[in-house]
């Protein structure tokens, strides 16, 4: 027995999971390669922003109180823009989350009065009480704000005839998921969007088109704003913050958008001006200085989980040999076992808390219960390795992130394991 075959062995892999396993990966060479190309495209177009923007040691300091004249906090806004081809960008710990990242670029955006088109179908989950279409106190649609949205062709192609019905003079702003969220449609990539984008600008100049572009930063060798876009937004602990980044999130996009934004997240008449830094400045910039090698090891991850899974005869979206827009891969379980087996798979595999077993619970924002796995250094961080899904039919579920490749590797080698373990795959299934 070879050197690593034995260190996976040791770490309950059957030799028979790794040596289907290796099979899968020895034809995904090519593949490889060609991530890692985008990866250092990605890699000098960070560091030349940074280089821009004349990032230096005093960047990486602290401020506390107000936040006046964070030097470091500012020099990063420049190199988020700069990297994301924006005029301006609001960077900040202060965000919470992606989804909290999202209605601040809404709520600043939109007046009562005015629609909020969706014409990639309904949003993901969280986003559902944010605007409204299910009831919660404080909605987009409780300050006077209306809500539509043009459901996808087939799952997958833009419905451009439902999407110029459903413009009209209320349309202020247009909201484009680049990611799938929890479902199997297709996710989006960034020519795609642009042509979507063409499409809408032509009938409306001035509708204003944000892209939550939370798991497909790095992913190509270009971003939406370079298409079109007027904001891009995004989660610190998801691609952009590689791992690193403690907490925040980001928006990119046209001056006076941003504007907009930084004084719905502080105080209009204070906006970017305050906003301590506290100690997170550092890991802010190593996150995105990592971000770019970061994300293309979870890229690896996604495909290498979907080519294993559809050998077995799992239905995987998307598929094996298919172009990647984002680092989500869904596998479709249909077993509700299968889906717990999985996230236990992911969980034991990973380097903190591996030794818990993950459970479904009632997660806030959530309409069903959700089994989360992520044994993640920043908590709830789905960049590094991580897999959940909502107890539903069919069962699917969502896998994303990886700081390295071979820690990726080893999950997924592990998910199947606890599978097979199981009996919900056995030995023939593996030939």
């Amino acid at each position: 027995m070879d050197k690593l075959k034995e260190q996976y062995n040791n770490l309950g892999i059957d030799e028979k999971i790794y040596d289907y396993c290796n099979n899968v990966e020895s034809e995904l060479k090519e593949r490889f390669d060609n991530i890692d190309k985008t990866a250092e495209l990605n890699q000098l177009k960070v560091i030349k922003a940074m280089h821009d923007a004349k990032v230096s040691n005093e960047c990486f300091n602290s401020s506390t109180g107000y936040g006046y004249g964070d030097i470091g906090r500012d020099t990063l806004e420049k190199v988020y823009a700069n990297v994301f081809k924006g005029e301006d960008a609001l960077v900040r710990s202060q965000i919470t989350c992606g989804t909290h990242a999202l209605a601040i670029a809404l709520f600043s955006n939109l007046r009562p009065g005015d629609e909020l088109l969706s014409p990639v179908g309904k949003p993901y989950d969280t986003l559902e009480e944010v605007i409204g279409i299910r009831q919660s106190k404080g909605s987009l649609k409780e300050y006077g704000v209306s809500y539509r949205q043009v459901d996808l062709i087939n799952n997958k192609d833009f419905d451009y005839d439902g999407i110029k019905n459903a413009l009209n003079d209320k349309t202020k702003l247009v909201t484009i998921q680049r990611s799938r969220g929890y479902a199997t449609r297709e996710s989006f990539g960034v020519d795609k969007i642009g042509k979507l984008i063409t499409f809408i600008k032509k009938l409306n100049s001035d509708v204003i088109i944000m892209v939550d572009n939370c798991y497909g930063e790095f992913v190509e060798d270009k971003e939406p704003l370079e298409v079109g876009a007027d904001m891009i937004v995004g989660s610190l602990i998801k691609n952009p913050g590689g791992g690193i980044a403690p907490m925040g999130g980001y928006i990119v996009g046209k001056k006076e958008l941003i504007e907009q934004c930084s004084y719905r997240l502080t105080s209009p008449g204070l906006g970017k001006e305050v906003g301590a830094s506290l100690n997170a400045n550092l890991s802010l910039y190593q996150g995105l200085f990592l971000s770019p090698t970061v994300t293309a090891s979870a890229l690896k991850g996604a495909i290498y989980a979907a080519n294993i899974y559809e050998k077995l005869g799992y239905n995987t979206f998307p598929r094996g040999e298919e172009m990647r827009h984002d680092i989500i891969q869904a596998i479709e379980l249909r077993d509700e076992k299968a889906l717990i087996e999985f996230c236990k798979g992911i969980q034991s595999a990973s380097p903190v808390d591996s030794y818990v077993a993950p459970e479904p619970w009632d997660m806030p924002g959530y309409d069903d219960k959700v089994i989360m796995a992520s044994g993640s250094f920043i908590s709830g961080s789905s960049i590094e390795l991580s897999a959940d899904g909502p107890l539903r039919e069919p069962y699917n579920v969502y896998f994303q992130g990886g700081l390295t490749w071979p820690s990726v590797k080893y999950g997924i080698i592990n998910s199947l394991q606890k599978l097979y373990d199981s009996k919900l795959v056995i030995d023939s299934d593996l030939c």
